[in-house]
């Protein structure tokens, strides 16, 4: 069961996070908080040490005042730095960190690229135009859903991480 529980968990909130973000342009507040608890539930049947738990915090920490910064200077909206904080206490103070955070950074900025070129279209084709979400997207004044980015990394770094080792 605990294995059905870290191939679930984890990549399901995450997935879901990325396409809220991508339908929506919101991460909703409890998909964060049920992120950070599973890590707590997680934490508590694997017998993290002492050591662990503060690395895992230390983690989330540093990844939570980034992107409050971020958020602060309207670079990132505030779904996305919490859900990116709640995905760092998972990865902890590691190279798995590391890797999230880059991967974050690359993914974002080929989102980014390819949101900017796809809002320079003058008009939509009329079956994309129906779609509410495409329409969302190519308006010039919303922001970006970062979410998408951080999703796509989060669950490429979670195949390697040290929770993913536990399955095998």
């Amino acid at each position: 069961m605990f294995d059905a529980v870290l191939l679930t968990v984890f990549p399901v909130l995450v997935a879901y996070a990325g396409a809220s973000d991508l339908f929506t342009m919101t991460i909703p507040n409890r998909v964060s908080i049920l992120l950070a608890s599973a890590f707590l539930f997680v934490g508590l049947l694997t017998g993290l040490s002492g050591q662990d738990w503060g690395m895992h915090f230390l983690g989330g920490a540093i990844v939570f005042v980034a992107c409050f910064c971020m958020f602060a200077f309207g670079w990132m909206g505030g779904g996305d730095a919490k859900i990116a904080s709640a995905i760092a206490l998972w990865f902890g103070f590691t190279s798995s960190l590391l890797d999230f955070v880059l991967l974050t950074a690359i993914y974002g900025m080929f989102l980014t690229i390819g949101l900017l070129l796809f809002r320079k279209w003058p008009i939509l084709p009329l079956f994309l135009s129906r779609l509410e979400w495409v329409s969302r997207l190519h308006d010039k004044e919303t922001g970006i859903p970062y979410g998408i980015a951080i999703s796509i990394a989060a669950l490429q770094v979670y195949a390697s991480s040290e929770w993913f080792i536990l399955i095998g």
